[in-house]
């Protein structure tokens, strides 16, 4: 991937390309441009150590830096793992688009804090797992601190209590992550799709080279 530096697209008067969210049809949050020429997808999990770095040291200069010029779009899709990984991503869901990418960084940053807090709790989260689905993922959240802590940053109780309740919903969630790595062959996470295309790096350093020779400047 190679090309001419691609010069910067103006955002609609009023707005910046940083606070543009949009759900795609494949069910990720896309931030920027929607019609960006470099288009960057990230397959990750909230319980992967990998992911979270890369939100921490990545996301923050690619939105800055990129994003912000419209030249990149950046949507983040889910490979859930496992439980606490599923009720992560749902209750980061939960709610409007604009939330979503804010609410995905800070829970990375905490997945420490939630792993313990699951570790010291670990007979609710036993409970937890033979629950019904339209009780189990509440009780996970109970468990990791989830509800607590997601209210502090503006989702109330009820509705994150509500969106955990969502079997049908969760169920969809789950094939259509499913489905979409498989389209990508992704079987680990972070996995960067650029313009159509899986990459093997998974890391900013290795990654910013790629989007600048991609005509990103």
């Amino acid at each position: 991937m190679s090309g001419e530096p691609i010069a910067a697209i103006p955002a609609p008067a009023g707005q910046s390309w940083g606070d543009v969210v949009a759900k795609t049809p494949e069910g990720g949050y896309r931030l920027g441009n929607p019609d960006a020429p470099i288009k960057l997808i990230e397959f990750a999990s909230h319980t992967c150590g990998a992911c979270a770095n890369f939100s921490a040291t990545g996301a923050p200069v690619l939105k800055e830096k990129y994003v912000s010029t419209g030249v990149v779009s950046y949507e983040k899709r889910s490979l859930i793992r496992d439980p606490l990984d599923m009720t992560i991503t749902v209750l980061a869901r939960c709610g409007a688009p604009e939330a979503f990418h804010p609410r995905a960084s800070q829970a990375w940053a905490a997945l420490g804090e939630f792993g313990q807090t699951l570790n010291a709790n670990g007979a609710l989260m036993e409970q937890a797992m033979g629950a019904p689905e339209d009780q189990r993922f509440v009780m996970v959240a109970q468990a990791a601190g989830l509800i607590d802590w997601f209210a502090e940053r503006g989702l109330s109780r009820d509705q994150a209590q509500a969106c955990l309740s969502d079997s049908a919903a969760i169920t969809a969630l789950a094939e259509q992550s499913r489905a979409q790595a498989d389209i990508f062959e992704v079987t680990g996470t972070p996995t960067f799709i650029l313009n159509g295309k899986k990459l093997d790096e998974n890391q900013w350093p290795a990654l910013e080279p790629i989007l600048q020779q991609a005509g990103a400047r």
